[in-house]
């Protein structure tokens, strides 16, 4: 599969929850490394489950954060995805809607942690693939290292409050579930 501003990607709601993963994945989408899609369900998703772990965090501030992904995206956002639902069938019933939007975007990829919920035969049918975000980051990586680079270097510079080192981020990545990657930036 050939990675392009034009290869699609939807990003499931649990790889926009961890913020440095969020900010990587749209790092590299900054630099056209691929297109991240999404829909207001997953992102209201990702919001009620960070609030949950999180009562110090405050729903206005990750609404600006939404808004901001949806104004950097403006093509981000799938709608009119909802009447595909019903006609899936997937091992959790409350997967169908990302699945759904995967297809009516016309997506190569949907990038989750629940690789499970998502099965590769059942999703071949659709031309889906499913995705862990470190195999997703490290084959973008293997694609073009040096633009890889470059967005992550992005979002070295973007953290102000507080500024983080290379090595700091990368150690938050690794706690995201980015291992292989993280070796592919450092070598």
């Amino acid at each position: 599969m050939i990675y392009s501003s034009r290869f699609t990607v939807v990003l499931d709601a649990n790889v926009l929850y961890p913020a440095p993963l969020r900010d990587f994945l749209l790092h590299l989408a900054d630099v056209e490394l691929y297109k991240p899609k999404w829909t207001k369900e997953i992102q209201e998703e990702w919001i009620r489950n960070l609030l949950l772990k999180r009562i110090d965090l405050k729903r206005a501030n990750l609404k600006n954060t939404h808004e901001a992904m949806d104004s950097a995206f403006p093509d981000a956002n799938i709608i009119n995805y909802e009447e595909i639902i019903s006609t899936l069938s997937l091992p959790d019933n409350n997967d169908r809607h990302v699945l759904a939007a995967a297809i009516k975007a016309n997506a190569n990829i949907i990038v989750t942690f629940n690789i499970k919920d998502f099965p590769s035969s059942y999703l071949k049918s659709f031309g889906i693939e499913v995705q862990h975000p470190d195999k997703f980051i490290t084959n973008l990586i293997n694609v073009d290292k040096q633009t890889s680079i470059k967005a992550f270097n992005n979002q070295v510079r973007s953290l102000k409050n507080p500024p983080k080192s290379g090595e700091e981020v990368l150690s938050v990545l690794a706690k995201c579930g980015l291992k292989n990657c993280i070796e592919k930036l450092q070598n």
